[in-house]
């Protein structure tokens, strides 16, 4: 997988990590919120996540 170097990740157990380096191999992520309003990175997820 090429590493995407804009995209910065350390979860190794999503099928887009770039394996060599902490990198996502994606083009771009889909980011989303899991609470009405996001107050705190907490909040957030990486939608785009696929487990290996």
């Amino acid at each position: 997988m090429k590493a995407n170097n804009n995209i910065g990740c350390s979860v190794t157990e999503c099928r887009f990590h770039a394996k060599d380096e902490n990198y996502c191999s994606l083009e771009k992520i889909q980011v989303t919120k899991h609470e009405a309003q996001a107050k705190t990175k907490q909040c957030t997820d990486c939608g785009s996540f696929e487990a290996q």
